[in-house]
């Protein structure tokens, strides 16, 4: 479980100082609940987030534990290292969207044919409670040849769960090579 401290002031000196001492300012938030702001130290997020196995996950601040997921992330533009973090507490019952990781399986035939592989999108965003949320969009592509594409289409996805993307929207697929 990660575990963050919480800020006392949100002002830019003490924003500063917590980032000079290694510390990744993060804001938790989520409906009906008062948002809270908090610091995780750089090292230990990262090393966690490479590990989670899971879209949502629990955090510990101030003795308080919450299951929450990545909104957003904020990258220094030059070194990018992380600067902010924003967590969204996952409240179950709450639709709400989440974005939704794509993953694959397989060789395609394709690479034997002078084609590349492509991923179109890594995440796919959909909107449901966190009760329904899969963990992943999983796709064999054994059978994709050039010019062949998964689309949003071709999705399967489980009750409650919805996407608002155009199920003309290629996911993943093969590249013809010139």
């Amino acid at each position: 479980m990660l575990e963050g401290i919480l800020r006392d002031s949100i002002a830019k000196q003490s924003t500063k100082q917590l980032r000079r001492d290694g510390y990744l300012i993060a804001n938790i938030y989520g409906k009906g609940a008062e948002n809270i702001n908090a610091a995780f130290k750089v090292n230990d997020f990262v090393r966690f987030m490479k590990n989670k196995t899971t879209i949502a996950f629990d955090v510990t601040v101030a003795g308080t534990t919450y299951k929450v997921v990545v909104k957003e992330y904020q990258k220094h533009p030059v070194t990018s290292a992380l600067v902010h973090v924003d967590l969204m507490i996952a409240t179950p019952g709450v639709r709400t969207n989440y974005t939704v990781p794509i993953t694959v399986e397989g060789t395609p035939i394709g690479l034997k044919n002078k084609s590349l592989f492509a991923f179109h999108r890594k995440r796919v965003l959909v909107k449901c409670t966190i009760e329904n949320l899969p963990e992943a969009f999983h796709f064999q592509i054994d059978d994709l040849d050039s010019g062949d594409n998964y689309l949003v289409r071709d999705l399967k996805l489980s009750e409650g769960v919805e996407c608002f993307l155009d199920p003309r929207v290629p996911l993943v697929g093969m590249v013809k090579i010139k």
